[in-house]
């Protein structure tokens, strides 16, 4: 009977133990972002990923940890880094749950990290300063390369130094990405490599940068976890990127940061620069103050200028369109304008009637696909676009995203669309291209204008 009791006694031990065993078992990583309500994102500071914009925070890897945030139901808290070691080293240590970077897949990586979906592809692009001779691949280069420490880029030398062993490089941790570009530009660096994506936005304000040759063609992009046997985050990725693509959403973001910028004319951005620092001068009071009392952002009612008129108080189209901001004669009837010859007055009723056409897009649309909207009705007028807008719906798009209705605009030159429509035939694909300009002009002034480097301040 003592021995039943005794075993009885040890069965209950043993039992309550493993129960015990069970509590104290660890919370999963998701589990731990539930209890905690925060995702912990690592992101690189630059201007393809995430930095401070004119009044928040801003960048396409910000807006899209955001969205995943939010699928989670947490709050989102991005901890910045300003080189790959120190974001790799944290990622490592389970400071980080995510790095949403714009990192590029590579094997070397897959030993002490996971991939998730990928998502965007990207290619590396070799360049120099426009003017030196350019070399058509490694074996040309007169200088060494300089790319930031822990890169795909260095992954990227490593590997081709097999085939050209008179290759150097060096590596940096104290400088990022746009100051090894202002480092090329400067004179102080030879070459340098870069993604194409973030190329393209610094070369919207520095077009004196050149590519030699492609490094890499097609780089497949993902976010970054650290390798563990806890799949209960890297889970979710997968359907959460592909919810993403159904649903338009990662379509919508690289629009909104990268549509614009795909095409670069040399000539065409150098002369831009330019005429901001010469010509821009004169009339920038005008911009400032009409713009103001429109509620609009004078380097956005600027840059609508210079596509119209490159600044020109004098321009004339064959149409009869006049003016520094190219004015219809019944449009500046409607808005007040007596002399459209007369910059100031120009710029006053150009500030009004897109201020106007802001006020007719219709109600469901945000910025800053709202302004994108009426740009494009400044170009080819509301009608067209509210046709596209139509088309757009019809076809299965969201009349509420400039990223649809760019695909669309396009379509009102081809008949078997346009003759449903109730305006009919429109050039909408040039105020595609139209739109795209202004965009890259508009960056291009708050780059500078922030850099203080226009020769007035506009007290922004």
């Amino acid at each position: 009977m003592i021995e039943n009791t005794l075993h009885r006694v040890l069965s209950l031990l043993i039992a309550l133990l493993l129960l015990s065993g069970c509590d104290t078992a660890p919370p999963s990583q998701l589990q731990q972002i539930k209890n905690s309500n925060v995702l912990r994102v690592g992101i690189l500071v630059g201007p393809a990923t995430y930095y401070q914009g004119h009044t928040d925070e801003e960048g396409f890897e910000y807006e899209l940890a955001g969205l995943f945030a939010e699928e989670l139901g947490v709050e989102l808290k991005i901890i910045p880094f300003f080189n790959l070691d120190n974001l790799f080293e944290h990622l490592e240590r389970g400071d980080l749950d995510i790095v949403a970077s714009g990192i590029s897949y590579h094997t070397k990586r897959t030993k002490a990290f996971r991939f998730g979906p990928f998502y965007r592809e990207i290619s590396q692009k070799l360049v120099y300063k426009q003017g030196k001779k350019r070399p058509r691949h490694y074996g040309q280069l007169s200088g060494p390369v300089t790319v930031l420490a822990n890169s795909h880029h260095l992954i990227s030398l490593q590997a081709a130094k097999k085939d050209y062993p008179e290759l150097q490089w060096q590596t940096t941790q104290a400088l990022d990405q746009e100051e090894l570009l202002q480092g090329i530009l400067a004179g102080d660096i030879d070459y340098t490599i870069v993604d194409s994506h973030s190329l393209a936005l610094f070369r919207r304000y520095h077009p004196n940068l050149s590519i030699a040759f492609s490094v890499t063609k097609s780089d497949p992009i993902a976010w970054v976890m650290k390798r563990q046997n806890d799949d209960s985050l890297y889970a979710l990725l997968l359907p959460f990127f592909a919810k993403l693509q159904t649903n338009n959403q990662l379509a919508t973001l690289e629009e909104k940061y990268f549509g614009h910028v795909e095409q670069f004319n040399y000539v065409n951005t150098v002369a831009f620069v330019e005429a901001s620092k010469e010509v821009l001068p004169k009339y920038a009071p005008w911009f400032i103050e009409y713009a103001k009392a429109q509620n609009l952002d004078w380097r956005l009612l600027a840059a609508l200028s210079y596509q119209e008129s490159m600044w020109n108080p004098r321009a004339k189209s064959p149409t009869g369109v006049r003016g520094i901001m190219m004015l219809t004669q019944s449009t500046a009837k409607r808005v007040g304008v007596k002399h459209r010859l007369k910059p100031e007055q120009n710029i006053r009723g150009g500030a009004k009637y897109l201020a106007n056409l802001i006020s007719r897009v219709p109600e469901g649309v945000a910025e800053p696909d709202r302004t994108w909207l009426a740009l494009a009705a400044y170009n080819v007028g509301m009608g067209h676009v509210r046709d596209a807008l139509k088309l757009t719906k019809q076809q299965g798009g969201n009349p509420n995203s400039w990223a649809d209705v760019k695909k669309r605009l396009p379509l009102l030159t081809k008949k078997r669309y346009y003759r449903s429509t109730r305006y009919g035939y429109a050039r909408g694909d040039v105020a595609v291209h139209y739109v795209d300009n202004i965009r890259r002009y508009f960056d291009a002034l708050v780059w500078l204008d922030e850099n203080r480097a226009l020769p007035f301040s506009s007290g922004n």
